[in-house]
């Protein structure tokens, strides 16, 4: 599954209820419309969907994916996802 929790504490001037139910809508539409669409062909690329209208922007980064959101819709947050992957990113080592 992919998640991430962005934007939590990250959204001016909304409570932690309106940042949870925005994450929601936004997993909800890649968990139900998007999932089956995504993940055979774009695996590790990232999607940023916009869960008011229900678009999405895939791009090969994280950077891309949010360019391509804030061009179609400036004065909208969307919530990025990595696709194929429980987190858009992962921070840490590896230890062999």
């Amino acid at each position: 599954m992919s998640r991430c929790s962005g934007f939590r504490g990250g959204v001016a001037g909304a409570g932690h209820r309106e940042v949870d139910e925005f994450v929601r809508k936004a997993e909800e539409i890649y968990a139900t419309r998007l999932r089956a669409i995504l993940e055979p062909e774009h695996v590790d690329t990232f999607v940023a969907i916009e869960p008011e209208s229900g678009d999405y922007f895939i791009g090969k980064t994280l950077n891309e994916a949010t360019r391509a959101a804030r061009q179609t819709y400036p004065h909208r947050l969307t919530h990025a996802m990595r696709v194929g992957h429980r987190a858009a990113l992962h921070f840490g080592m590896h230890v062999r």
